[in-house]
């Protein structure tokens, strides 16, 4: 992983601990998706299910829009946003096959 991205995510974990002090925090979910072309887009959301439905209406990001239609194979419950966050950086750094292992292992 690039330098700048191992700072991003220190400096991420450190308002984390901050936050965590202040208030209770929903949970966060971390999702793959499969697209029509097999491509994986990873994102994260505090609603799946109203975030797959904005992705099969072409409405939630660009590169699923022209991806149609799309599968959801993995999601993971995370704290709070930040530390979904820090999780997609980390999945979004896997190769395709740690990638694949992860989704066998989460279904």
């Amino acid at each position: 992983m690039e330098a700048k991205y191992r700072r991003m995510l220190k400096g991420m974990k450190i308002k984390d601990a901050r936050s965590r002090r202040r208030k209770k925090q929903e949970p966060w979910y971390l999702y793959i998706l499969e697209c029509s072309d097999r491509s994986f887009y990873t994102g994260v959301a505090k609603s799946i299910e109203q975030r797959f439905k904005k992705h099969m209406s072409g409405k939630a990001s660009r590169f699923t829009r022209t991806r149609l239609p799309v599968k959801l194979l993995y999601q993971e419950k995370c704290l709070n946003r930040t530390a979904a966050l820090i999780r997609e950086c980390a999945v979004k750094a896997l190769p395709r096959k740690k990638k694949e292992a992860l989704i066998e292992q989460g279904v």
